[in-house]
């Protein structure tokens, strides 16, 4: 798949976003540090990373950031319900470092399809995902149809197939049954992420796919 212009047109649009926020609030507020009288830290705070000594001319660093958005919409299809969470994060002239990163978003089945490609098709069948896909078998033209389980494997997308439906060639199944179960076994490499950043998770839900990224010391520019 071709995470990067997903994972960056998110956390950009997100980061410039709050950046833009939290000057605004700077500038009408007391000095970061001065709590408002009667204001105190909630029980159980956890406090972010420590702030550098100093940052390099043009530079901001953020201790937390969390968050989030309906919609992000690429060039390459959208991502929903996106939620990103990160600690130590540094703007740059040049992109962004965060110290820890993870990004939750639901990509819809027909983008997930179209970066998969081979005019594959996608879509829920309850917990597990479909597949359809059109493939020539033996020299004749057979529309594929399975169901599978879907998890994140060493930063892979896997979908393993549970049950297979080859419609009026079910006898192919017994003539070339390691075929057909390859054309719909699905284990596609991540690319494109930023160094640092994978997939962890996966899950499936009505509108597309579930999925988990986070990392340490990732770089996005």
């Amino acid at each position: 798949m071709r995470w990067r212009p997903f994972a960056l047109g998110c956390i950009a649009g997100l980061l410039v976003a709050a950046l833009g926020g939290m000057l605004l609030f700077i500038a009408i507020t007391s000095p970061a540090g001065t709590p408002p009288p009667g204001r105190t830290s909630a029980p159980g705070f956890t406090p972010g990373p420590s702030a550098p000594a100093t940052v390099a001319p043009g530079e901001t660093w953020l201790g937390d950031v969390d968050l989030s958005s309906s919609s992000v919409l690429t060039s390459d299809g959208p991502l929903r319900n996106v939620e990103a969470t990160g600690a130590g994060v540094t703007l740059t002239a040049d992109g962004l470092q965060a110290g820890r990163l993870q990004i939750e978003a639901t990509l819809p089945f027909g983008s997930a399809a179209e970066q998969i490609g081979d005019d594959i098709e996608l879509y829920a069948a309850g917990t597990l995902a479909g597949m359809r896909r059109t493939v020539e078998i033996l020299g004749r033209e057979v529309t594929i149809e399975a169901t599978g389980i879907v998890r994140a494997d060493r930063g892979q997308l896997v979908i393993e197939p549970q049950m297979i439906d080859l419609g009026s060639f079910a006898w192919i199944d017994s003539v070339a049954s390691a075929a057909v179960r390859a054309f719909v076994t699905i284990r596609h490499t991540v690319t494109g992420i930023p160094e640092g950043l994978r997939l962890d998770e996966v899950e499936v839900r009505g509108d597309g796919f579930r999925v988990d990224l986070s990392g340490r010391n990732v770089r996005i520019g």
